[in-house]
């Protein structure tokens, strides 16, 4: 009999489910892609479901549950740190106390019953063994087993789990060592958040919007982080001064002491934004980037592997993960593409499989460089036929047309090199904060005007937001400054010298976004680097297809990809999630597995309803 196993991560951000089946990943998803509330916290049920059905399994079948922090670790925490600030931060006590109290303390019982709720079983029926994992070890756990190595150092850096905020482990075959961590309140993650809120975008989500605003600015505030902020020692651990922040006890970030030294409140969530927030931006960027660079250099010292596995949220930072890969002291890294929360479901269900079962560590049998990881690309969530969504369709009433593989191939291929955004709806929903090929919309990099379009237009997004290419595997080194594999749209690397074009001097801030930087004028960012996403046969044939059947016709093996949603939404999970995105923008074509919609050949009426439906959704 195999041995399943169910992990769960839920109640603070970015819920999810993982499911395993003896140590093999069956199927992973996050709630929001289902509920359709971004950075959904609530308790996972439709992704829960969704990773029973795919396991053909109902919760009885289950062999042991894990939730993926310790929720008493974590009360002890928030009563320390309010007992050390008291009587400052009352407020802020009296506000988080009742859902302790009423739920968190008892998450023991609230997974239960929510268990119970959900397979319909009445309160005698027996549950499968409930098993808790540290936050940090999830993390670690989501890095290191899935990972293509028997012999990694891992590092692991976000906000806070229960007490700790970064932490380094010793993987090794089956087993996660502890080598250190830094504890709450002093953390890298929350620091790079307090500059996300300083600079008006919201946190545990606008993060990315930080990072991408940074190359407008200059690193000017760089000394004043290092001299009033953050204290930081050559092996790269560090100490924040508190007296400028206020997220330990309080309900914001930051403090007027902070506001004081960067002159002048937070910025306000629509506002424009001045050269100020960008100059933030790139300063605590460059702080950020110093100070991971550093805790890698010393992990290497503390350990005799070639390898680094990185996971939390800050391994999301993809200009660090290539400055770690370029200039780190690593042969080889490999990052988690769930990295933050959501992994964590995955991470203490293989944590439960390794250290609770004792079993060893899975290695994929593939000859491929792509999949030499266990992940399967990532693509882990629902998939559809074209029996399903050709009834969804006609259900409709909507007009489409069913393709073969290569006619649907030549003409996707024609039509982005036309200048057309389309909507890329195939096989499974990607596991992870990063659209990969699955639920994408594509457009062509050479175009000048795509960046704005897709933003403008589709995205409803802020104009310096930049897009990210996909390019054959096989083609990177010649687009790219980059050696080897990022399935993951992972690491920011520079585009090749010969691709650059020459722009005018002087310009400052929202300014460069005009200037074409290279031929890839679309992914280039003004820095003129990309976060990149390498296409292999061996995960994706279909995206892998597309793109060569686009080189043969252009010359060129490189299209944007955005994830397939619209500003304020999750990713598109259904056929129906897809149509509506599709018929609420100005996107020119949806594909559906060999389905084919063009937006001028559909009804006035369905484009009127599903723009109704997204006013009353709002």
């Amino acid at each position: 009999m195999a041995t399943i196993i169910l992990g769960i991560s839920a109640f603070y951000h970015d819920s999810a489910a993982a499911i395993i089946k003896d140590g093999e990943i069956v199927a992973a998803a996050q709630e929001e892609r289902f509920s359709r509330i971004k950075h959904d916290a609530e308790f996972p049920a439709q992704a829960i479901l969704f990773c029973l059905k795919e396991s053909n399994c109902t919760i009885s079948d289950v062999d042991s549950i894990i939730f993926y922090d310790k929720p008493l670790l974590k009360f002890e925490r928030l009563l320390e740190t309010y007992f050390a600030h008291a009587p400052r931060g009352i407020r802020s006590f009296i506000r988080a106390m009742p859902i302790w109290l009423k739920e968190k303390l008892y998450l023991k019982s609230v997974l239960r019953r929510e268990l119970r709720l959900l397979a319909n079983l009445d309160k005698k029926a027996k549950l499968p063994k409930l098993l808790f994992s540290e936050h940090h070890l999830s993390h670690a756990g989501s890095a290191f087993f899935p990972s293509p190595y028997d012999d990694a150092a891992v590092l692991c850096l976000d906000g806070v789990g229960e007490w700790a905020t970064s932490s380094a482990w010793q993987g090794r075959n089956d087993r996660l060592t502890p080598l250190w961590e830094i504890q709450f309140p002093h953390s890298l993650g929350l620091l790079y958040s307090a500059f996300t809120y300083y600079a008006g975008f919201k946190v545990n989500s606008g993060e990315y919007k930080l990072m991408g605003l940074a190359p407008f600015g200059e690193p000017k505030y760089v000394d004043e982080i290092f001299k009033h902020l953050i204290d930081v020692k050559d092996d790269g651990s560090f100490v924040l001064d508190m007296s400028y922040f206020d997220f330990a006890v309080g309900s914001t970030m930051t403090n007027s002491k902070f506001h004081q030294l960067f002159g002048g409140e937070p910025r306000t969530g629509e506002s424009e934004i001045s050269q100020k927030e960008m100059d933030l931006a790139r300063s605590i960027q460059v702080v950020t980037e110093e100070i991971v660079l550093k805790i890698v250099h010393h992990l290497a010292t503390l350990t005799t592997s070639k390898s680094l596995c990185l996971a939390g949220g800050v391994a999301l930072n993809c200009v660090a993960n290539g400055r770690i890969l370029r200039e780190g002291p690593f042969d080889h890294i490999w990052i988690q593409p769930a990295a933050g929360d959501a992994g964590g479901a995955l991470g203490a269900a293989l944590v439960a499989w390794h250290h609770y079962y004792e079993q060893k560590k899975i290695t994929s049998t593939s000859s491929s460089k792509a999949q030499n990881d266990i992940m399967q690309g990532a693509y882990l969530g629902p998939s559809f036929s074209n029996d399903e969504i050709c009834q969804i369709l006609q259900e409709k009433e909507l007009p489409y047309n069913k393709l073969s593989d290569q006619d649907l191939n030549n003409h996707t291929a024609q039509l982005l090199d036309e200048g057309n955004v389309i909507g890329w709806f195939q096989g499974k929903m990607e596991f992870g904060p990063r659209a990969l090929g699955n639920r994408s919309i594509l457009g062509d990099a050479r175009n000048q005007k795509m960046q704005s379009v897709m933003n403008l237009k589709i995205k409803y997004r802020e104009s310096f937001r930049p897009f990210a290419p996909i390019v054959l595997a096989e083609d990177v080194g010649d687009y790219f400054q980059h050696q080897g594999d990022s399935p993951y749209m992972l690491i920011v690397a520079d585009i090749n010298d010969e691709l650059k074009l020459p722009v005018a001097e002087g310009l400052e801030g929202i300014e460069k976004l005009n200037q074409a930087r290279s031929t890839l004028p679309a992914i280039t960012h003004v820095d003129y680097t990309a976060r990149l996403q390498t296409v292999h046969q061996e995960t994706n044939p279909k995206l892998h297809k597309l793109l060569n059947t686009f080189k043969e016709r252009t010359n060129s093996s490189v299209l944007i990809n955005t994830s397939f949603n619209v500003r304020g939404e999750p990713p598109v999970c259904t056929p129906e999630d897809a149509i509506n995105c599709f018929l609420n923008t100005e996107m020119d074509y949806l594909v559906m597995e060999n389905v084919l919609l063009c937006k001028t050949e559909q009804p006035e009426s369905a484009i009127a309803q599903a723009k109704q439906n997204q006013f009353e959704l709002d």
